[in-house]
């Protein structure tokens, strides 16, 4: 059974940081692209950062570029999404994606909430 589970989210104050992680299980973790998405209240679901299967090329959506880290530890089945600067608008539930052709695998979410 394919299973993706985020943690790390939470409230944090505008200019603070936090740091996301996803474990994978069930599937041949190292063979997916992975990607963290962001879907705000009543706005679409957008990409934040795609890894390859190494995490040698990653992209970045222009709105977090200089502000979001994402690794990736195959050894482990884990990605990470290190955010800093943290603003009002990156308010959003934070979703782990693993894609393989076909395989398109979500896991539950994680809510991050940046207010004062």
């Amino acid at each position: 059974q394919v299973q993706l589970v985020e943690s790390g989210g939470g409230l944090v104050q505008p200019g603070g940081s936090l740091t996301l992680s996803c474990t994978g299980s069930g599937f041949t973790f190292s063979y997916y692209a992975m990607s963290w998405y962001r879907q705000a209240p009543g706005k679409e679901r957008e990409l934040v950062a795609r890894s390859g299967i190494t995490a040698g090329r990653i992209n970045y959506a222009d709105s977090v570029k200089g502000r979001f880290v994402m690794s990736r530890d195959n050894a482990k089945k884990a990605v990470y999404l290190q955010m800093n600067s943290l603003k009002p608008e990156d308010t959003a539930v934070y979703y782990c994606n693993a894609y393989q052709f076909a395989n398109d695998h979500w896991g539950q979410g994680t809510q991050v909430t940046v207010s004062s």
